[in-house]
């Protein structure tokens, strides 16, 4: 079956820290880079960070220096490390392929900072 299920969203306060996890199908996994969305209310789903095959990776500005991409090949798991969160960082966050897919998009997770 051919998903991604995104977790560790949750209420954090404005300089908290989270992890958030996606847990992908081999088969995207394995023949693409990853990305991780975000879409606030009201608001065009964005890219907030992307992670290559080989490991090099791409931020939003609005995250640069916050937030960290990782991915763990044996685990089929991308990861995004935010700290030093911001109530602008509120959002339902997705992962997906990147380019993303019309056919991979999960539930998300939701992550709101409180000021």
């Amino acid at each position: 079956q051919v998903q991604l299920v995104e977790s560790g969203g949750g209420f954090v306060q404005a300089g908290g820290s989270l992890r958030l996890s996606c847990a992908a199908s081999r088969i995207i996994f394995n023949f693409n880079d990853m990305g991780w969305y975000r879409q606030a209310p009201g608001k065009q789903r964005e890219l907030v960070a992307i992670i290559a095959r080989d490991g090099s990776t791409n931020y939003a500005d609005s995250v640069q220096g916050r937030f960290t991409i990782s991915r763990d090949n044996a685990k089929n798991t991308v990861y995004l490390q935010m700290n030093s969160l911001k109530p602008e960082d509120t959002a339902a966050y997705y992962c997906n392929s990147d380019p993303p897919s019309s056919d991979y998009w999960g539930q998300g997770t939701q992550v709101t900072v409180s000021s």
